[in-house]
């Protein structure tokens, strides 16, 4: 494909043609590892965690995170700028060509004008990442996820390796992931974590990389892995969540990197990591399970996994062309929540912010929902576990999970003949109570077993009183 005439420039000035072998070897993991600017030492032998799969799949996965089940993806970069279409924005247009994209960019820009172009566009003037984590903390979410690097190369910090193409050289002019993690970590109590795309689709390096069949690991060396370490050890991020893996794990060293990252990082404690550590590791290695993007299997899944989805239906980045249906109603978010954390996921639900540095006021306003609605049902989410049934056999609108000895019910649509529920998988005893969270304070409702099966009499009132979806607690049930 024909070359961006900005990777040109980049290629030029940004790498060199000679890097010392230390450094080169030190990706390899034969005992040395960068950290940051400095190299540090780590004994195969004497590390709990070696690299390999076998090793690195056997860490526990931190408790925080199972507990968490809710957190918020944000895409945001230069993509944010043309906000068109998606964040692969830059790949439809001088990668596959799409048409409409293509068409884009003749009608509204010259013909000279290049992506690179679009970053002194980036200008983030109305950010304030207080603002945003006061946000992300009324959503009711437990951790957050940031785009420290997309696809496209440009990184959201200033980063040592990707001189002219971040956000402190061009654009912004300023630190987006030391700003935003510092606001999450003063104002709330909620995890930061970061996005990071091991690949980059221009890239000159690591497309040279990829035409030897990935024999020399260039890009790699003098790319991949210095990001990694200087995020992690820099911003500390307790969710190190990997894409764009394209190219085997070897080509990658992805073990040697989540040995020290488990071993010896500053996070190696608390931090989580997903699955996407090279080609074929998804939904097989790693650390929780993300398989593919919106990936919601509806049955409970031997392994803790989430379920990364968006609430623009067709992007993950900001589109200014988007229309009104193509956002999720907070009924579908809770629905999608209900039947991810019952089947034991987690749901990181994205929001795409624009370039100016704005959440736009219909993704505000969804988070808004989603933190009201768990104020008055969050003990039916937070810290909960999958039940001996996920989904009601009767009702299909009825998805279960317990914590405490107590059994939840999610009722994502009220009973159309006169508020009866009829629930086929609860078995009472003599003790059994039904209450619903946040009506009555708790008083107990009415309830009869026929045919083996629980009549629920829901309370005679409005069910938008207690908005979106409803939760029953059956004590004492089977």
């Amino acid at each position: 494909m024909e070359k961006d005439p900005f990777w040109n420039k980049y290629e030029r000035v940004h790498y060199k043609e000679q890097e010392s072998e230390d450094v080169k070897q030190s990706h390899k993991y034969t005992g040395e590892q960068i950290q940051g600017e400095n190299i540090g030492k780590i004994s195969p032998t004497s590390s709990p965690y070696q690299p390999n799969w076998e090793s690195i799949d056997s860490r526990p996965l931190p408790k925080w995170y199972d507990e968490a089940k809710f957190g918020i993806f944000i895409h945001w970069g230069v993509f944010s700028v043309p906000s068109f279409v998606s964040e692969w924005f830059w790949w439809y247009w001088q990668g596959v060509k799409r048409p409409d994209v293509v068409s884009f960019m003749e009608k509204n820009y010259p013909p000279q004008f290049t992506y690179a172009d679009f970053a002194s566009q980036f200008t983030t003037e109305f950010f304030d990442a207080n603002e945003w984590a006061d946000l992300f903390n009324a959503s009711g979410a437990q951790y957050i996820v940031l785009t420290s690097k997309h696809h496209e190369g440009f990184t959201n910090w200033p980063s040592s390796v990707s001189w002219n193409w971040n956000s402190m050289d061009v654009g912004p002019h300023r630190d987006l992931v030391g700003e935003l993690a510092d606001a999450i970590r003063n104002r709330t109590s909620i995890h930061f974590g970061l996005y990071h795309s091991l690949f980059e689709w221009f890239n000159p390096l690591y497309n040279a990389d990829k035409d030897t069949g990935f024999k020399t690991t260039d890009y790699v060396d003098r790319k991949t892995m210095p990001e990694l370490y200087e995020i992690v050890n820099k911003y500390k991020p307790d969710v190190l969540w990997s894409d764009g893996d394209s190219g085997p794990v070897e080509y990658w060293n992805s073990t040697g990197f989540l040995a020290w990252l488990y071993n010896e990082s500053p996070v190696k404690d608390t931090v989580v990591t997903n699955d996407r550590w090279g080609t074929g590791t998804a939904c097989k290695h790693g650390g929780y399970y993300t398989c593919q993007d919106r990936y919601n299997p509806g049955k409970l899944v031997n392994h803790k996994w989430e379920n990364c989805m968006t609430i623009d239906k067709k992007s993950w980045g900001y589109r200014r062309e988007a229309k009104l249906e193509d956002f999720l109603t907070v009924e579908e978010m809770i629905g999608t929540l209900a039947s991810t954390i019952s089947c034991g996921g987690n749901l990181l639900m994205n929001v795409g912010p624009t370039k100016e540095g704005t959440i736009a006021p219909i993704f505000q306003q969804r988070l808004h929902q989603m933190g009201s609605w768990l104020d008055i049902n969050g003990e039916a989410v937070y810290a909960s576990h999958p039940w001996r049934i996920q989904q009601d056999s009767t009702d299909e609108n009825v998805w279960y999970t317990t914590s405490g000895g107590v059994v939840y019910a999610f009722v994502l649509k009220w009973p159309t003949d006169n508020n009866k529920l009829i629930l086929a998988v609860p078995v009472s005893t003599d003790t059994s109570m039904i209450s619903m969270l946040g009506y009555n304070n708790g008083s107990a409702l009415q309830w009869n077993t026929v045919n083996k099966q629980t009549e629920i009499i829901l309370p005679s009132a409005n069910p938008q009183s207690l908005k979106w979806a409803w939760v029953l607690k059956l004590t004492n049930f089977k």
